[in-house]
């Protein structure tokens, strides 16, 4: 028997057997590839979340930023949880860990140079935006939901 196609119907044979076993094959190692990711994702936020909070018993204290720091651990082990379960990206997860990060700077910022100024602003713009964003994916998610049915 000949592996090269003679026709083009035999060459669409070939074609979809070679699919049958690839394609679940494929399907495979993404999921295993997604897997092994969302655990060594997870480990790692463990990780450093243990390691900051370490470092903020053995400093004696917290300051707000070392709270927003942890708030955003939190976050991302959300997204993790809500993607490992759901295969959904949380999108909505990423712009609260960006409004929290921007706020942590900006709480940085304001606790070292003691004034405000432009960069404040834009970084509160920024916020600002952040938050116009994720009203809009909420919107959208609600008025425009998944096939499967999940909200974000």
């Amino acid at each position: 028997m000949s592996v090269t196609p003679t026709s083009p119907k035999d060459a669409s044979k070939l074609e979809r057997a070679v699919e049958k076993w690839t394609v679940p094959v494929g399907n495979l190692f993404v999921s295993l590839f997604h897997r092994i990711a969302l655990f060594g994702i997870g480990a790692a936020t463990v990780w450093s979340a243990t390691v900051a909070f370490m470092e903020m018993v053995g400093k004696g204290s917290f300051s707000i930023e070392d709270l927003l720091l942890l708030f955003i651990y939190l976050e991302i082990g959300a997204m993790v949880g809500i993607y490992f379960k759901t295969n959904h990206m949380p999108v909505r997860f990423l712009i609260y860990v960006a409004i929290t990060a921007v706020t942590r700077l900006i709480i940085d910022l304001v606790n070292t140079k003691h004034e405000a100024d432009m960069a404040i602003l834009l970084m509160g713009v920024t916020i600002l935006i952040l938050a116009v964003a994720n009203a809009i994916v909420r919107y959208a998610s609600h008025k425009y939901p998944s096939k499967s049915g999940d909200n974000e």
